[in-house]
């Protein structure tokens, strides 16, 4: 099994199991290394993800994969929220952060540039509009966005 189909079989294992606890699944990050492996499981929740929530999703999706045991090596276990600037990857995350201020990196030049931190002003089903710093209005195709992430605001 590849870390895809490994990712994807950790993802239908868990993902009840975390909803069961009044949290949502927000990503999975598998990874071999030396000998071992890392599952890192980043969780979602109105109002923002506690100490406690972690702990809980922790033990509870330690002891389902205990026992389903879909990876075949040793592996660390790691539960935690995305953070303030946590990466943007789908239009559901684009759409429920509109308004806020984002960093987007494109693959191919947009008005000449690759770079843009913006105000998050739309999120349609093809693509994002950014109100940029110096009142400029920019509109990026989602296929065009090789990275996107929450800018922490101060």
């Amino acid at each position: 099994m590849n870390i895809e189909q490994t990712e994807n079989k950790i993802r239908e294992i868990i993902e009840p199991v975390i909803s069961a606890l009044g949290v949502e699944l927000d990503d999975i990050e598998f990874k071999k290394m030396r000998g071992k492996a890392l599952l890192r499981v980043f969780i979602e929740k109105e109002g923002g993800v506690t100490i406690d929530d972690c702990e809980a999703v922790s033990r509870e999706i330690e002891a389902v994969l205990d026992v389903e045991d879909p990876i075949p090596c040793a592996y660390v276990l790691e539960v935690s929220s995305p953070g303030l600037d946590r990466p943007l990857r789908s239009t559901k995350d684009f759409r429920r952060f509109s308004g806020k201020t984002v960093r987007v990196v494109t693959r191919d030049p947009v008005e000449g540039q690759t770079f843009f931190i913006g105000r998050l002003v739309e999120a349609g089903d093809e693509e994002i509009s950014l109100l940029l710093p110096e009142k400029r209005k920019v509109t990026i195709p989602y296929g065009n966005i090789s990275r996107a992430r929450l800018e922490v605001e101060v």
